[in-house]
């Protein structure tokens, strides 16, 4: 791995199983009692300029966790690019704390405070991707014992930030993924060129239907992300069709498994039946955002396993 983990693509297909696979270990070692302390006495900034519950959460809970502590630090709190730069902040950190996490609206600041950090940075969501949530997903689903590398994934909805990471993280586990939404909401052409130079199989319609036919998971987020709220109308008729409901979810397989990596507009993106329905796996998805999180912290400030 890099100094830092701003991209999906700073993976690689081998590196990414090795942090499922210590995800896992430090998932059943917490649950099981066994509860060391590899990064005592380190410290994770945490730099919100975004309001969170997951990303919080699982990263203040993850470093305590693993025996460190966190340092809230909102984007009001510090004036991020106003009342002091980027640089400036990131090398003021660098000097306190072992890391960074960021969650901000730019990607251009995440890239920023890893530029001019010492120490390493992680994106905890920006406008371009969001990749401990699509190392979260991956890791649930491997976690059940699905085949990533023959399974369909069906991703329903706009080509935001997490279907950047969703599919470029499916790119490196081999697995063939289809991008259905409305014309103009297209991912990324960027990203989508990178998914197939790592050799993606990758494929985008207009037709949700199309997508859903034969899915082994159905993926969904939002219509309207924060920031996106003056386009709510816009948004809301170009995606009508795009809704993850019953009669969507009845063309995928009938073990397909449901995903959405909330928070969730119940009956705009998602009805309640889908959401809360006994495929549903997005609780697992939250609860291992904790875990995938724990593992890139785990690796990236230098834990060793003799003392978790």
């Amino acid at each position: 791995m890099n100094k830092d983990f701003l991209s999906v693509a700073d993976l690689s297909r081998e590196r990414i199983f090795k942090l499922f696979a210590l995800a896992a270990d430090l998932k059943q070692r917490w649950k099981s009692g066994r509860r060391g302390a590899p990064l005592a006495g380190r410290s994770l900034a945490l730099i919100f300029e975004k309001q969170s519950l997951r990303t919080r959460v699982t990263f203040e809970v993850g470093i305590v966790q693993l025996g460190g502590r966190a340092v809230y630090l909102a984007g009001n709190e510090i004036g991020l690019g106003t009342r002091e730069s980027v640089p400036d902040v990131a090398r003021n950190l660098s000097r306190w704390v072992d890391g960074i996490a960021a969650r901000v609206y730019a990607h251009a600041t995440v890239e920023g405070l890893a530029r001019h950090a010492t120490v390493p940075v992680v994106n905890g969501l920006s406008d371009f991707e969001h990749p401990c949530q699509a190392l979260a997903d991956y890791f649930t689903l491997w976690e059940r014992g699905v085949d990533l590398g023959s399974m369909r994934l069906a991703w329903i909805g706009d080509g935001n930030n997490v279907c950047h990471s969703v599919i470029l993280a499916g790119a490196l586990v081999g697995a063939s993924m289809v991008v259905a939404c409305p014309p103009g909401y297209e991912p990324n052409a960027g990203v989508v060129a990178t998914v197939r130079k790592l050799g993606g199989k990758l494929d985008i319609t207009y037709d949700a239907r199309e997508a859903a036919t034969g899915a082994d998971v159905l993926y969904t987020d939002v219509w309207v992300s924060m920031g996106q709220e003056a386009e709510r109308v816009q948004r809301t008729e170009a995606f009508s069709r795009y809704q993850l409901n019953e009669t969507l979810v009845g063309f995928a397989k009938p073990s397909a498994l449901l995903m959405h990596c909330l928070p969730a507009h119940r009956g705009e993106e998602i009805t309640d039946t889908v959401l809360d329905g006994p495929r549903s796996i997005v609780l697992d998805q939250s609860e291992n955002r904790l875990h995938a999180q724990k593992a890139v912290i785990f690796e990236l400030l230098g834990g060793s396993l003799d003392d978790a």
